[in-house]
């Protein structure tokens, strides 16, 4: 009794470390483990007899359709929704990621989080524009966009309760566009200076009611004409833009602004930058690359994206793992006298605890493949929104499907595949040959 405990025990040890280990594999990791196995079964004789054990399993997979197909689609709606999920935070992630860059930096007001959080007088402003390492224009002067950051309620599209959702406004000059050279316009023209109006990221514009060109918002207590969209390709396409002056009049921010958004000479000048910054003692301000400090916002979310994806997954995942040891133990039973006969006539159990563990990981793998080019077809591309960190206003972004995650999908299906599959293969190499044929 005591021994068949050990074997049982030291096979969930070994289930455990094998799993860990595959977690952390890479792809190519996990190709040079198919190619090993592939030798083996080429070119030893034990390899051989799996080879030919393996065959005969995988042959009668039609005459057990049924019973296959439970691994398969319950294996399918695992990956399904785990990518599906997964794809949500790397989604979110890809679009602040794109907003940033290493050659452009961000000034906050010292220790605060983010730009609503913060406050730069005029003086300030001023002193972080002289700074050494910013780049100038054409015109010699710096590259510097003072900006002022609130938020506005809009009504949502597609809602029959007049739902109203948070947009954020940012308050802009000329040098935005500047320092941002990846946004233009798609439609319609720039906003003037000095008058309410105003120019919307196509993110904003699909999410909510009445952001087309020539139509009249309502911002604070004032109308407000929607003169264009533009595109961006990151977390700014969900914002409104107007001129900082009147935005700033209009919420009575005075002169001050909350960020201020540099564009430096090269990546190298941020050093220089910020530590000017640093050993000025007029001013008590934050600098960092707008690459990390998009990047830092994205973090939480994206980390609560993934929990929320992994705990669903593994839920899922339990059931279809119970699926797949209900089908194989069953497989087993129905080839208990093929199993035992060859047993008898010298075949060692290792062969049929490999075959068993083939064919169940090859039904593991065509679930998981299924599952992949599901959430890939459905979901790649699929617009999303959610509050983003550090701001007053939604963000828009589009689910990612990557290739990473796609096999991050399969590595789950050939696991749950594995864990269904190896307490049948064992019980059936282990099983005493008269047992087995007595059992029939």
């Amino acid at each position: 009794m005591s021994m068949k405990f050990l074997k049982r025990l030291g096979l969930v040890v070994l289930l455990v470390l094998v799993l860990a280990a595959w977690v952390m594999l890479p792809w190519f990791g996990a190709l040079g483990l198919a190619a090993l196995l592939a030798l083996w079964m080429l070119l030893t004789r034990r390899g051989a007899q799996a080879r030919s054990v393996t065959g005969v399993g995988v042959s009668t997979l039609p005459q057990r359709l049924g019973s296959s197909a439970v691994i398969v689609v319950g294996i399918a709606g695992v990956v399904g929704v785990l990518v599906a999920l997964l794809a949500m935070a790397e989604g979110y992630a890809e679009t602040l990621r794109k907003s940033g860059s290493e050659d452009t930096a961000i000034v906050l007001r010292g220790a605060s989080a983010a730009e609503v959080a913060s406050v730069l007088s005029r003086e300030e402003i001023t002193q972080i524009a002289q700074a050494p390492g910013v780049a100038k224009s054409a015109k010699g002067e710096p590259l510097v966009s003072a900006e002022t950051v609130v938020a506005a309620n809009l009504p949502v599209k597609g809602t029959t309760t007049d739902e109203e959702g948070s947009v954020q406004v940012r308050g802009v000059g000329d040098e935005a566009f500047a320092v941002r050279p990846q946004v233009r316009i798609v439609s319609g023209r720039k906003f003037q200076p000095g008058l309410k109006e105003l120019i919307v990221g196509q993110g904003a514009a699909r999410q909510f009611e009445g952001l087309e060109p020539g139509k009249q918002i309502r911002l604070g207590s004032q109308q407000w004409i929607v003169t264009g969209i533009f595109a961006s390709g990151d977390s700014m396409e969900s914002e409104l833009w107007a001129d900082a002056p009147v935005v700033a009049e209009t919420y009575r921010r005075g002169a001050s602004r909350n960020s201020v958004t540099v564009k430096l000479t090269d990546a190298a000048a941020f050093k220089e930058f910020k530590a000017a910054l640093d050993a000025n003692p007029q001013l008590k301000v934050d600098a960092t690359t707008t690459l990390a400090f998009f990047a830092k916002q994205s973090e939480q979310m994206t980390k609560i994206l993934r929990v929320i994806g992994i705990v669903v997954g593994t839920i899922m995942a339990i059931g279809a793992v119970f699926g797949a040891l209900n089908t194989m133990f069953a497989a087993v039973a129905t080839r208990a006298r093929e199993i035992a006969t060859l047993r008898a006539i010298g075949f060692p159990g290792l062969p049929v605890v490999v075959a068993v563990m083939l064919e169940t990981m090859l039904l593991a793998a065509i679930g998981g493949v299924i599952g992949g080019a599901i959430a890939y077809l459905l979901f790649n591309g699929h617009a999303a929104s959610t509050m983003a960190a550090g701001s007053v206003g939604k963000l828009s972004f589009e689910l990612r499907v990557s290739g990473q995650l796609l096999w991050e999908g399969l590595k789950w299906a050939l696991a749950i595949g594995f864990i269904g599959g190896l307490f049948p293969a064992v019980r059936a190499a282990s099983v005493p040959v008269t047992t087995a044929l007595r059992e029939l």
